[in-house]
């Protein structure tokens, strides 16, 4: 059996340099790494004039952007510096927090204790935590470990030693035939019926059959939504689960993805169709 794969990733979206300096400090003895976000470089600020709950089903332009990015790092952690004017944290942590392919992620945010409105403020917008400045120079790798997104990895391993459900078989089947409407529902029944870490094998073919249906229904920006909210499922899991190449699985619908990007809204009717490939499993 492959192993799972715990996040082990922080996102951090603070340019003071003392206190990246400390996230980082922190965040080693924690066994996690910090990924900055490049001031100037990456998305330009001024872009978001539109509230985050706006963006957060959008595939083009900065909301779409960030979330790309975070879906890719699968970050087990998102920090903002409140008393940061560089971003519009505002609308970035609404954002995050709105999207389907996100907002799973713990947003901890720090400001100075006097700035009550920015507090109120990120609370209303979905921050997990908000905090000020003293407390979080002081407490940080407990406030790290303590806010991180943890993976249960030994039970999750131990689930996917399980065999596949027979709504799960015969969802995969379907998918295999192209029917991938008939394979959302019949997973969808098998992810309800389950109630260990293994249902989320499941929810991860659902959702990648999902979007292979909206390719052949030429819906860009459907397929775009449930490749990204799909990486939150598929990601985590072994590379192999009751059976299932995972490991292919993933590498298939990530060509699939970048298949579609490359060819834009206007070019998914050339989108060869060969591309979407079964999935490989071992029936018992």
């Amino acid at each position: 059996m492959n192993i799972a794969k715990q996040q082990r990733n922080i996102f951090a979206f603070v340019a003071d340099l003392y206190f990246a300096s400390r996230i980082e400090q922190a965040a080693a003895g924690l066994g996690f790494n910090v990924h900055w976000f490049d001031f100037g470089k990456e998305i330009d600020p001024g872009m978001f004039s539109i509230p985050g709950r706006q963006l957060a089903e959008h595939v083009v332009g900065p909301g779409a952007v960030l979330i790309e990015k975070l879906t890719d790092l699968q970050p087990a952690l998102v920090i903002f510096d409140l008393n940061d004017n560089h971003i519009p944290w505002q609308s970035w942590i609404a954002l995050i927090k709105s999207s389907p392919a996100t907002r799973r992620i713990p947003v901890l945010c720090f400001g100075s204790h006097k700035d009550l409105e920015a507090f109120k403020a990120a609370r209303s917008h979905g921050a997990d935590a908000v905090v000020a400045r003293s407390r979080f120079v002081e407490g940080m790798p407990a406030l790290i470990e303590k806010m991180v997104r943890k993976i249960d990895i030994r039970a999750l391993q131990e689930s996917c030693e399980a065999l596949l459900d027979d709504k799960a078989i015969l969802g995969i089947e379907e998918f295999n035939r192209g029917e991938y409407f008939e394979a959302h529902e019949s997973l969808e029944i098998a992810w309800n019926k389950d109630h260990t870490p293994g249902r989320e094998l499941y929810r991860a073919i659902l959702q990648i059959s999902v979007a292979y249906l909206q390719i052949t229904r030429r819906n860009y920006p459907g397929a775009i939504k449930m490749f990204l909210r799909s990486r939150q499922w598929i990601d985590p899991l072994p590379d192999t689960c009751r059976g299932v190449n995972v490991a292919k699985l993933r590498t298939d619908s990530a060509q699939v993805y970048q298949a579609i990007k490359e060819l834009g809204p206007e070019g998914l009717s050339d989108f060869d169709l060969g591309l979407l490939k079964p999935v490989e499993y071992t029936d018992r």
